[in-house]
């Protein structure tokens, strides 16, 4: 059963990775709810998430995530990932948009996700975004 959580929790990131949008929704609930703590971004739809990931995608198109530890406690997975990838696209920020710089990004993140009939009900994202920013070298 640990196996399955763990592998829903970990899909919608694979089909981001992928940028494969199909595989995103279908891994999560139509009224998924999605919290970005680091950028102070939510959305309570499977809509809306997928929205935030094409913004993510557009600043870093060939992003992906890593993953590093998996934990199961009840119906919730915490993972512990890296996420990848290069500055090559426009980004934006509640200060405006950010040109691309080209730079290199690598920052560690925590997701808690809850899952519900196989797939993901809820995430909550943690990051440290001025670490992001200083790579890029506008933080």
């Amino acid at each position: 059963m640990s196996d399955e959580l763990i592998a829903a929790a970990k899909l919608p990131n694979i089909g981001y990775s992928e940028k494969d949008w199909d595989k995103t929704v279908a891994s999560v609930t139509p009224d998924f709810v999605y919290d970005e703590v680091a950028s102070h971004r939510k959305s309570e739809n499977a809509e809306g998430y997928i929205e935030m990931c094409k913004g993510w995608a557009t600043a870093f198109p060939e992003s992906r995530a890593t993953f590093h530890n998996a934990y199961v406690i009840g119906n919730t997975v915490v993972l512990e990932l890296t996420w990848n990838g290069t500055h090559t696209g426009p980004m934006m920020t509640p200060n405006g948009e950010v040109p691309a710089t080209g730079r290199n990004i690598s920052m560690r993140a925590c997701q808690v996700v809850e899952i519900k009939d196989g797939k993901a009900a809820s995430m909550v994202q943690y990051f440290d975004i001025n670490t992001m920013l200083a790579q890029l070298g506008v933080g």
